[in-house]
C-alpha cells in the first residue's frame, strides 16, 4: 500500500454539477453526488454513488485490478439495448483507507461509455 503524496497526488473533491453516464441512448448513471478523482498526471476520473446507477444493467465479472494507491477494484460489464460493454465499469469496494471516500461508487472508462456534467 503506497500513500498518496507529493510525488504521487491524489485529490478527491464533491463536483458541483450534475453528472450523467449514457451507452447509447440508455441511462446508465446520473447524479448530483459525484466525486471527482484527480490523481497524478491521469485524467480526472468521476466516482458515481451506485445507489444513482442503474445496477439492473450490470453484470459482475471476474476480473480484478490492484492499485497500489486505492486497493483492488472489480468491474462490471453494462448489459443494455441487446448489447454488452466489458469491463466497462470498475469499483474500489474496500479501497485503502486514504481512498475511503470512493467506496460505494463506480467509475466508468470514457471509452466505452458518455460521461457528461449536464447542470
Amino acid at each position: 500500500m503506497k500513500l498518496p503524496g507529493p510525488d504521487h497526488p491524489i485529490t478527491i473533491t464533491q463536483n458541483p454539477r450534475r453528472v450523467r453516464v449514457t451507452a447509447g441512448d440508455i441511462v446508465i448513471a446520473e447524479t448530483s453526488k459525484a466525486l471527482t478523482l484527480k490523481e497524478a498526471k491521469y485524467p480526472a476520473v468521476q466516482y458515481v454513488p451506485r445507489e444513482d446507477a442503474n445496477m439492473a444493467l450490470l453484470e459482475r465479472t471476474d476480473r480484478v485490478t490492484h492499485c497500489p494507491y486505492k486497493g483492488d477494484a472489480n468491474y462490471y460489464s453494462v448489459k443494455a439495448d441487446g448489447k454488452a460493454l466489458d469491463n466497462a465499469i470498475w469499483t474500489y469496494e474496500t479501497p485503502f483507507p486514504a481512498m475511503t471516500e470512493i467506496s460505494g461508487h463506480l467509475a466508468f472508462y470514457p471509452d466505452k461509455v458518455k460521461i457528461e456534467e449536464v447542470g
